[in-house]
């Protein structure tokens, strides 16, 4: 007697055809997928083959050259090995221009070529949504257009005696420190006076970032956007939204960006409500000063609409963010400058000292009568500007003046270091005041520092801040000088006798 062995169901045979179809099209797309990124890597390394580069590995591209701590360094060994100009593969089909020299600066920064929005600027996004620093074209325009009243001389000079309020509790608390160690790291605090001094100064803020405890959330949650910025933009896997969003620094980075959204969302809100209390623009102008906010609030475009809630809400964050972290970095660098040059500080310490004595309150007239001191200041921002990037889809193809050229859509990331500091850090020479003058060649190597905040009266408010600092360090209890052969970063602070 013999069994026959069943037959499977005809379903099973369909699954099974099912699959095998599936399995099909994934490796058609696969294959698809992997022809066109093989044709945009070719692409790219057509486009930039006038320019040498070290050798790149065709999927994670220079990345293994780049450790986190040594980024600068191989940068700088980079650009002395080559000129002007060269490719960094951020991974296999991901590159762009580093462009360090000033003719070359010139040449990308002279154009009206958009923001590079799909390259680091794009990572900003969820957090400072599209305000001034991210938005191209019209929208920029309209928008600087009325935002330029917030940064007039007389809306700021009202602010003088604030600004020196915040920097005084930065060094009270300095002046306790340095009594138990002779070492500070001052960036978290003078990030954290900056960012005081912005909130007083552009929303009328009542207490005081650098010593309220209510203010700690929205502080880290501001420290931690930079930190998981700067990770997302050295991890290739960190690239796409979606799957960002499901790593654990994905969700770190929502809930920052939700903190920040929250705090936003208050300061305008309460501002609106004592808005309709006060009534119109010119009841509110006999009333008090306008700060930032309250020009944001009443400021209208060409077609007389006001901004979105969406577009407010965008300006304020970049203003808080932009704002405070690039004054702090200046500031920071600008005292490491003095710190490291002793000679130079105890000449902007005299000519201080000398307009002012040891008692005497700074005030807005008082800016223009330290040239010394201000040439420092631009010098130290130039060997180390707080924005030493930026970003620039070319829109039309560009030709330097070697005769090297670059097609469009390419991304360039200008990026002022030493390469392009055309005499060697004239501080660390015992020169003339008038060599810390810069050409109108060198001044594309400030750019950077001058272009975060639009245009040089933006940037009238952290020269202000600085030299507020500055005076109060100077005149003050703390000599600033640099543990030897330590962090190039760690200034630290000495008590006079």
């Amino acid at each position: 007697m013999t069994e026959s062995v069943p037959s499977p169901p005809r379903y099973l045979g369909s699954i099974s055809g099912l699959l095998q179809v599936a399995s099909l099209l994934s490796l058609v797309l696969l294959l698809l997928k992997a022809a066109q990124l093989y044709l945009k890597r070719q692409k790219l390394l057509k486009a930039v083959e006038q320019f040498p580069s070290p050798p790149s590995h065709w999927f994670y591209g220079h990345s293994r050259e780049f450790q986190e701590d040594q980024e600068l360094q191989v940068l700088l060994k980079w650009a002395e090995k080559f000129p002007c100009a060269f490719p960094r593969w951020l991974w296999g089909t991901r590159a762009h221009l580093m462009v360090y020299d000033p003719d070359y600066m010139k040449a990308v920064l002279g154009r009206s070529d958009p923001k590079a929005l799909h390259g680091p600027y794009r990572l900003f996004i969820p957090w400072i949504g599209y305000g001034l620093l991210l938005l191209n074209g019209q929208p920029w325009f309209e928008h600087r257009r009325m935002l330029t009243p917030a940064f007039h001389y007389n809306i700021l000079k009202p602010y003088v005696g604030t600004m020196a309020d915040s920097a005084r509790v930065m060094l009270d608390k300095w002046e306790g420190l340095v009594k138990h160690n002779s070492h500070l790291e001052i960036f978290e605090h003078v990030s954290l006076m900056t960012l005081d001094t912005i909130m007083k100064c552009a929303f009328s803020y009542q207490g005081s970032v650098q010593t309220d405890r209510s203010s700690q959330s929205y502080i880290q949650a501001i420290i931690d956007l930079k930190n998981l910025f700067y990770s997302r933009l050295t991890n290739a896997f960190y690239q796409n939204d979606h799957l960002y969003g499901l790593t654990p620094e994905g969700r770190k980075n929502y809930r920052a960006c939700q903190m920040a959204h929250e705090h936003t969302d208050q300061l305008i809100r309460l501002r609106k409500a004592q808005l309709q209390k006060e009534g119109e623009l010119e009841k509110v102008r006999k009333k008090r000063h306008l700060d930032f906010l309250d020009i944001l609030l009443f400021a209208r475009m060409e077609n007389g609409s006001s901004l979105s809630y969406k577009d407010l809400r965008a300006e304020v964050d970049t203003f808080m963010f932009a704002g405070h972290d690039t004054t702090a970095s200046g500031i920071s660098w600008i005292l490491y400058a003095l710190a490291s040059h002793p000679e130079h500080q105890q000449k902007c310490r005299e000519e201080i000292q000398s307009l002012l004595g040891d008692g005497a309150s700074i005030t807005w007239d008082h800016l223009d009568q330290m040239p010394y001191t201000t040439m420092c200041i631009k010098e130290a921002l130039r060997l180390y500007p707080p924005v030493p990037r930026i970003s620039r889809e070319l829109s039309k193809p560009i030709t330097f003046s070697d005769g090297r050229s670059l097609p469009e859509d390419l991304m360039t990331l200008v990026h002022a270091h030493g390469h392009c500091w055309l005499r060697d850090q004239k501080l660390l020479h015992g020169c003339d005041s008038s060599l810390f003058h810069l050409t109108p060649q060198e001044s594309y190597c400030l750019s950077p520092f001058m272009l975060c905040t639009t245009t040089r009266r933006f940037g009238q408010t952290q020269r202000c801040l600085i030299l507020f600092v500055l005076h109060l360090v100077l005149i003050g209890t703390v000599m600033l000088s640099c543990p030897s052969q330590q962090g190039q970063g760690t200034a630290s602070g000495n008590s006079l006798p």
